[in-house]
């Protein structure tokens, strides 16, 4: 059995030297030219995350909405951290502070122009949970979980979440909005209004799962 494996390999090592991969044929229009005509869209990885591959799209973000329902659940039962430690040294707080500031600013770009440049709402919403995590090293828990509560953080999620499922639906079914005119900022359609309903979903989100580990578990 050894030997047939050896000869397998053998063999494969000599197909991909001698043989060829057939090439593309040359006439046939570019993939990426294509996405981006069918889309509107000058970002092709937008243009099918939010439209050719928009049935799995929804799907991530609900899994993602689940991801933090279970965090919840998981440390519902566990009782709060006595002592939460964060940093006091004034340079720290100075760098984490603006390293937070660019992270928000970085989001909001990405979610505005995510369709037009590398980027788009899964990346923003990386971002603005960055620059909320920045901030929770160095700020009060109690004062993080009151301005949460405040501006009802928890309900803009879930309404972003329902306003993404229903606007993804609609385009799945065919009623898309105009493209308008590529590479302006109000192009494709509804790709952009998905891009920040994600990255609201994801920023949000992410603020949720900091705010829960730091009361149960401290700053790891």
């Amino acid at each position: 059995m050894r030997w047939l494996y050896v000869a397998a390999g053998i063999a494969l090592f000599v197909k991909m030297l001698l043989i060829a991969n057939p090439s593309p044929d040359p006439i046939q229009p570019s993939i990426v030219e294509a996405v981006v005509q069918d889309s509107g869209v000058p970002n092709a990885v937008s243009g099918i995350i939010f439209r050719n591959r928009l049935y799995d799209t929804i799907f991530e973000v609900v899994v993602f909405t689940i991801a933090i329902l279970g965090c919840k659940f998981l440390l519902a039962n566990e009782p709060p951290s006595n002592r939460i430690r964060q940093f006091t040294d004034q340079p720290s707080i100075v760098l984490a502070r603006l390293g937070a500031t660019i992270s928000a600013l970085v989001g909001i770009e990405l979610a505005i122009r995510g369709h037009l440049s590398p980027g788009g709402g899964f990346a923003a919403g990386v971002a603005g949970g960055t620059a909320i995590g920045l901030i929770a090293i160095t700020s009060s828990s109690e004062w993080m979980q009151a301005i949460y509560k405040r501006w009802h953080a928890a309900t803009w999620e879930k309404v972003s979440v329902l306003i993404f499922i229903v606007l993804s639906v609609l385009t799945l079914v065919g009623l898309e909005l105009p493209h308008g005119e590529l590479g302006t900022l109000f192009s494709g359609g509804a790709v952009p209004l998905l891009n920040i309903l994600v990255a609201i979903k994801v920023t949000l989100g992410s603020w949720a799962a900091v705010l829960i580990f730091i009361r149960y578990r401290g700053l790891l």
